[in-house]
């Protein structure tokens, strides 16, 4: 499995969503979980892909931990779901659009990137960029 093949995932899960972002959390070259953005359906304005995943991982593995993990998103994390990587100390993240491409697409985003929040963070989370950008941003046209 390679990068492109975890990212393609989240661009089918983003697609079942209120909002197209999808999050697929990968350990040991297999997905794990899989989620998407539920704020509208659950009224619940964290209930982002990424959020959704990690909640359900930690809950089956009782641990807050997730070191030793990797989520592919379709977007950049926000500030509130890069938070969340570094509290469960996830290893690595992987996106396909950047919060610039967002704001570009006139999506609502908080122009803080990810690898600032990290930068200002006692962790140290490898961040890959643009994997399968132009098809992640196809989700916002």
């Amino acid at each position: 499995m390679n990068q492109e093949y975890f990212m393609r995932l989240a661009l089918e899960e983003a697609k079942k969503g209120d909002a197209p972002y999808g999050a697929v959390i990968v350990k040991d070259n297999a997905a794990i979980a899989v989620a998407h953005n539920t704020v509208t359906r659950d009224s619940d304005p964290s209930a982002h892909a990424e959020i959704n995943a990690i909640r359900s991982l930690t809950a089956k593995l009782k641990s807050p931990s997730l070191k030793g993990y990797s989520i592919y998103t379709t977007g950049e994390p926000c500030p509130m779901c890069a938070a969340a990587c570094v509290w469960t100390g996830i290893s690595e993240i992987i996106y396909g659009a950047s919060i610039k491409d967002l704001t570009d697409s006139n999506q609502s985003q908080i122009d803080i990137s990810c690898e600032q929040v990290i930068a200002k963070s006692f962790r140290n989370i490898k961040v890959t960029r643009g994997i399968l950008r132009k098809e992640c941003l196809e989700l916002f046209n």
